[in-house]
């Protein structure tokens, strides 16, 4: 017991304070007994456990008890005894008891001059471990007094601990030098550690760096390697080359004869560095496309040079990179270059599947120049009969390169210009007329690549890319394009538009003043007021250097060619700078008016530093994050190869858009693409199946989906994958780097965590090219319908002011448009049941009683109507709940085209301007070219109407028109909803974008209106409403003022 009264029991396993030790040592003192301290009795207590007996009493603990935290508690215990017990090995065996010893190579001293030796920290600590050991070995011999030993035993183990671990308890021990000496586990971790330092990062033989300057007559996959380089790196081969051919009869002869350089020795270097591939390498290594393997043409000079057209495969500019040269040896590493690695292979990037070797910068800027017109050039509007002719006059300099003429293209009479004809001269015969008459922007030229590729294959592209760079550079320096201070016009109306602003700035303050405005209301509609001048400044600027020089000025050709710059840079050279944004990302509401060409005063010039040094701030910070984030990618992705062909499962993941707030971030086409079905793909309206489970989408297939009006489409992922390693060809589709199904063997996990960790670094690096400009999105005051149909409210309570009609739910609401699916064909009850797939809705009328089915999947669920989860475009929607009555010729099921949830996309207390049921009437054009048939819902099936006549007035629900194409198959079909008036008759032939219908009245588009920047309260209850203590025309603090004296 601890007391004298005997009243606290002494447990075992019970901690001692020191002087509750003393007490009990001194009142026990005959009985004996025994409390130690340190890692002992820890190992003790280790080595008493009874594993199995802690099983059983855990296993009983957990059917007794209910709480869940403890419940995770005894799980976590469970797993690891169980552990123990599988393995054999028992919990003491975890202490260290004999501490073994680092290999001397590992911790070396080294003698220095003067008879001093550097000594590695870790023999340091081991000193201090054995010092203390032996001295507490000793002390134990003499039996020393017990404080004394426990000081030993104590400093014996923050030895050790120091050893394994230095600085992780207390105080970090120091050398002589008063720096912390380097422990185990800091020899081993981080990037200078052993394994990222010694044995990943080692230094090989075969290899060297250099500085990287452009080579703008290399081939795609050629590099220029320096002859002094290429002496050093290709050494032993030379040596075998020099004796082979007899001109040196030992390896001393002809070391030497490398040394003197002699022509005999250039002219091996030559043979031997013929068809031998290196590799280059631009550290970061990102990705996979960071080292690619060129054919060396040797160069003067001590850089390497690179083709223009890796750079971005690369990342790298000329602006002092650097880059690694490294010599494959073995035979199978010389193959994997030449056939796996070669730049000219390489041409897709394995993250999206599009083209990286893309023409950039010049390039884009010689080939946009090429493809402009001209109104006032030589030898406009002639008529030449060839290509040929049109090509001789160019070159007599009697026609102008930016002519419109008319000539004969593939035996039609075509509208082009001779630099348009000079860049079909070197595309393949397959590519289009419509790919490249017309002025080649950076995306078309991306866009023409891509196309060539998808139907010419790497050994075309490549060589189409060379000529493509060649052509580029040749017309960029002809357009002799420069850069200077009078390409920048700076609009007259400038100074009109921004007195106005001032004055509007002056007003709102006004009112603030008076107490009309809260500050955030004045904050919001200055900003506004601002962004709008900006806009129109910018506008008004962007219209003045278009049309100037006819649009040959160059700064804008460089902007729209997409070479360099953008329309924000421009704005800001020319318009005004507009708002900033301060470091935390809010905007500061006094703009800059001035730009760069007039310059900004001491105050402006002030403002813009914060986002400036943001940007330089962020990049410098975050760089480290993104690769730390790609190496933690790659160490949960490593393991996930392609295994097999197919694991046979039929799982999937169904998909959809991707939009946010009405726009559309990723289309169902983008998604599926490259992806195996997991289901079959069922036409909606033919209800044939379109393709079936197990196809690899490919463009056109996923092209066909989307116009097929399908909305959601079943395919398999790695997710689903039933593989019992890794994951299958089929759960994974395409390889985006070669276009084709993945091959097993493929390394897809470390791909994909390099294709996510690679923009990381950029992402992170793009902060501020505009420098810190704040961009500001003018908020929504309206929502506007994008499609025809009718318009049911889900959920939605509302209440009249002024006989207006507004929004009463704060949320779990949506107004819905949509069409008829299935209308009902006689008065009567309706009754809905849920089966497992199905959803059987029944009509019960007085005399008769009709079923339809539809599928469960296919049906919105509320917490998707709500705008919670899920898409809803295209899925059907019931507006009727069990037991309700139904009219004849009403629509029982529905497809929603488009939906408006409440809050996100309606706010609370909007306006509506569609009630319940009515139809949205728009103009409405045909999609297709064909034949007109007009159609009426009855039941679930289209039924034909013959007789309509162009002014027909459509007062029906279900009124549809399908134009079908020469087969007599439904190509499109339209929804026409009430009140519009048909502008064609059944069987006119009508061309893409003829009007069908236009409605009755004007176009009833606007869904509901708001005030974007006051949030009303909605009264709780009814009742009167009085105002206490508030004075009209003051604002709050003025009144306080004046209660307060």
């Amino acid at each position: 017991y601890y007391d004298n009264e005997n009243s606290k029991k002494v447990e075992k396993y019970d901690v001692l304070n020191e002087e509750q030790y003393q007490s009990l040592a001194s009142r026990y003192e005959e009985t004996g007994f025994s409390a130690r301290m340190g890692g002992e009795v820890i190992y003790d207590m280790l080595a008493e456990l009874d594993l199995t007996q802690i099983l059983n009493q855990l296993q009983e603990e957990m059917e007794a008890t209910n709480s869940e935290a403890k419940k995770k508690t005894i799980v976590k215990r469970l797993k690891v005894i169980e552990s123990f017990l599988n393995s054999g090995n028992r919990p003491e065996w975890m202490m260290i008891t004999n501490l073994p010893v680092l290999p001397p190579d590992l911790r070396p001293l080294v003698n220095l001059d003067g008879g001093k030796f550097a000594v590695s920290d870790v023999n340091d600590l081991y000193r201090r471990v054995i010092n203390r050991n032996s001295r507490l070995k000793r002390l134990l011999e003499l039996d020393a007094p017990e404080i004394i030993i426990r000081n030993e035993k104590r400093m014996l183990q923050e030895a050790v601990d120091a050893l394994f671990d230095n600085g992780r308890r207390a105080n970090a021990v120091k050398g002589a030098n008063k720096r912390p000496l380097k422990s185990l586990s800091e020899i081993i971790k981080g990037k200078q550690g052993r394994f990222r330092q010694n044995l990943l990062g080692k230094r090989v033989d075969f290899s060297g760096r250099s500085v990287i300057v452009v080579g703008p007559k290399l081939k795609m996959d050629q590099c220029g390697l320096p002859k002094k380089m290429a002496l050093e790196l290709f050494k032993p081969h030379l040596l075998a080359r020099l004796e082979e051919k007899g001109y040196a009869t030992t390896v001393k002869q002809a070391k030497k004869m490398i040394e003197d350089k002699t022509n005999e020795v250039w002219e091996c270097l030559e043979e031997v560095v013929k068809d031998y591939p290196v590799m280059l390498n631009r550290a970061p290594t990102l990705h996979k496309l960071s080292i690619q393997a060129f054919h060396p043409v040797l160069v003067e000079g001590k850089a390497i040079q690179l083709p223009p057209l890796v750079c971005a495969a690369f990342n790298a500019d000329f602006d002092g990179d650097q880059m690694a040269v490294h010599v494959p040896l073995s035979q199978e590493a010389i193959a994997e270059c030449k056939i796996l690695m070669l730049s000219s292979m390489n041409i897709l990037l394995p993250a999206s599947g599009k083209a990286i070797t893309v023409p950039s910068q010049d390039m884009v800027l010689g080939i946009y120049y090429l493809s402009l017109e001209r109104n006032d050039e030589k030898g406009a509007n002639k008529i030449f009969s060839s290509v040929d002719e049109v090509m001789i006059a160019e070159e007599a300099n009697t026609l102008g390169l930016h002519a419109k003429i008319k000539t004969m293209v593939d035996n039609k009479i075509i509208f082009t210009t001779a630099g348009r004809l000079i860049l079909r001269a070197i595309l393949p015969d397959f590519v289009p007329e419509n790919m490249w008459n017309k002025i080649m922007k950076k995306k078309d030229i991306a866009n023409l690549v891509d196309y060539v590729y998808r139907n010419g294959g790497l050994v075309v592209t490549a060589d189409f890319l060379d000529k493509l760079k060649n052509l580029g550079f040749r017309y960029a320096t002809k357009a002799g394009i420069s850069i200077s201070i009078a390409d920048i016009i700076v609009p007259d109306s400038k100074q009109k538009y921004i007195d106005e602003a001032k004055k509007k700035v002056r007003e709102i303050q006004k009112q603030y003043g008076a107490g009309l405005l809260t500050d955030s209301e004045r904050y919001n509609k200055i900003i506004d007021i601002w962004t709008d001048t900006n806009n129109s400044v910018a506008s008004e600027m962007m219209k003045l250097i278009q049309s100037d020089k006819g649009g040959f000025n160059s700064i804008y050709m460089m902007a729209d060619s997409g070479a360099r710059g953008s329309a924000a840079q421009i704005r800001q050279l020319a318009g005004m700078r507009g708002l900033m944004a301060k470091p935390d990302g809010s905007i500061i509401e006094t703009p800059i008016i001035s730009n760069f060409r007039e310059g900004l005063n001491i105050m402006e010039y002030f403002n813009s530093t914060h986002g400036a040094r943001k940007g330089l701030a962020d990049t410098a910070l975050k760089t480290a994050n993104a690769g730390y984030l790609t190496r933690k990618l790659i160490d949960v992705a490593q393991n996930v190869k392609v295994t097999m062909h197919d694991c046979g499962t039929h799982e999937g993941v169904e998909i959809t858009d991707i939009t946010e707030s009405g726009e559309l971030i990723e289309s169902l086409e983008e998604r599926v693409l490259g992806r195996v079905l997991a289901d079959d793909v069922i036409d909606p309206i033919t209800n044939e199946i379109l393709f079936s489970e197990g196809t690899l989408l490919d463009e056109e297939k996923a092209k066909a989906i989307t116009e097929a009006g399908i909305k959601s489409v079943s395919i398999r992922t790695p997710i689903t994958c039933k593989a019992p390693k890794g994951v299958c060809a089929k759960c994974y589709g395409l390889n985006l780097g070669e276009g084709k199904l993945v091959k097993p063997g493929e390394a897809v996990g470390i791909i994909s965590a390099q294709s996510i960790g690679e923009p990381g670094t950029q992402l992170t690096l793009r902060t501020f090219h505009i420098g810190g400009t704040a961009s500001t999105e003018q908020q929504d005051r309206q929502v506007i319908a994008q499609k025809e149909g009718f318009i049911r409210y889900y959920n939605l309570s509302t209440y009249e002011n002024n006989g207006k009609k507004i929004v009463a739910n704060r949320r779990s609401a949506a107004v819905l448009l949509v069409e008829p699916k299935i209308k009902s064909t006689i008065d009567g009850k309706i009754e809905i049941e849920y089966a497992h797939e199905d959803v059987n809705i029944v009509i019960k009328g007085k005399k008769e009683e009709i079923k339809y089915t539809i599928r469960r999947n296919d049906l919105a669920k509320p917490n998707e109507l709500a705008g919670v989860s899920g898409k809803i475009e295209g899925k059907m929607y019931i507006p009727y709940v069990n037991g309700d009555k139904v009219k004849e010729n009403e629509s029982i099921v529905e497809i929603i085209k488009e939906g408006w949830n409440v809050p996100n996309r309606i706010p609370y207390a909007s306006e509506l301007k569609i009630s319940d049921g009515d139809p949205v009437t728009r103009k409405i054009t045909a999609d297709a070219n064909g034949v007109v048939k007009f159609f009426i819902l009855k039941g679930d099936f289209l039924d034909r109407l013959k007789d309509i006549k162009k002014g027909h007035k459509v007062t029906e629900k279900g009124f549809f028109v399908v134009v079908s194409d020469k087969d007599g198959r439904e190509a499109v079909r339209h929804y026409i909803p009430r009140n519009s008036i048909i502008q064609v008759s059944d069987n006119d032939a009508v061309e893409r974008a003829t009007v069908v219908s236009l409605p009755e009245k004007d176009d009833k588009l606007i869904i509901a209106e708001w005030d974007p920047y006051s949030t009303p309260t909605i009264a709780e209850e009814a009742g009167v409403v009085s105002f206490e203590d508030v004075e009209p025309g003051y604002s709050a603090t003025e009144q306080a003022d004046e209660a307060t004296g």
